[in-house]
């Protein structure tokens, strides 16, 4: 679907899930979505959905922002649905699967969660609202948080075909020799998070670049069209040629 004037964007959230290495650069958390999917069918990008009415009503029960609380709830709930990881939710190992298990059933988190949810967990990295692109508009708000220990990744198998661990120019260089599709949010929020070596430097850099929303704009250059973001957001990279951008 091409983008009208009076679409309203669909309001989102996407967790990226770090883990240190000992020996190398931190691994992020993976999943390829289905290739029959919509939006970004077959590209690998990190958890994430919409915010579901049922992130609202357990954020409205909370204290905060109702907004931020509600995407924060949904970042939490997709990892945990897409990629069977608890992040921002401390359960007991034997609970998780059975909560993941009526998430899939259309059973939202409520309030007897509400105790277990670690939001604070998750640290606002980046936010992106693209426009004139051939799906729905999302405006997705991106978190980082750490991997809880010995995190293993299981896909559900329906959004999600594949859920794994790698570093961020790892997945760059799979993308850059065909073997993997990025989106270009997906692909710049990567290059962005391959210049660290710890979470904590991620978490640094998050806090030195205030969260503001990120619409790529289209720009004619000398060599041919190029899809640009801001010089100043913390990006390392911030056009590329318009037809080679992936834009879902």
């Amino acid at each position: 679907m091409g983008w009208m004037a009076d679409e309203t964007p669909i309001p989102a959230a996407t967790l990226i899930v770090m883990r240190d290495v000992a020996d190398g650069a931190p691994e992020l958390l993976m999943v390829e979505r289905a290739r029959g999917l919509v939006f970004a069918g077959g590209a690998l990008v990190f958890p994430g959905g919409r915010i579901d009415p049922g992130d609202r009503a357990l954020a409205a029960a909370m204290e905060g922002e109702g907004e931020e609380l509600a995407a924060r709830i949904a970042a939490v709930r997709e990892t945990l649905e897409e990629a069977g990881i608890a992040v921002g939710l401390d359960l007991p190992a034997r609970d998780v699967v059975q909560v993941r298990t009526r998430l899939h059933a259309g059973v939202p988190l409520g309030e007897e969660h509400r105790a277990a949810l670690r939001l604070d967990a998750l640290v606002p990295f980046a936010r992106w609202l693209p426009r004139n692109v051939p799906h729905r508009i999302f405006d997705t708000r991106f978190y980082l948080a750490r991997a809880p220990e010995h995190a293993a990744p299981v896909v559900d198998g329906t959004e999600t075909v594949r859920a794994f661990w790698a570093s961020a120019a790892q997945v760059l260089a799979a993308a850059d020799a065909g073997e993997a599709t990025l989106i270009f949010p997906t692909r710049r929020n990567l290059e962005r998070l391959a210049r660290f070596a710890s979470f904590e430097e991620a978490v640094a850099d998050a806090r030195a670049h205030p969260v503001r929303t990120i619409t790529p704009w289209i720009e004619a250059r000398d060599d041919g069209e190029h899809l640009c973001i801001p010089a100043d957001a913390g990006y390392p990279v911030t056009s590329e040629r318009l037809d080679q951008a992936v834009r879902a």
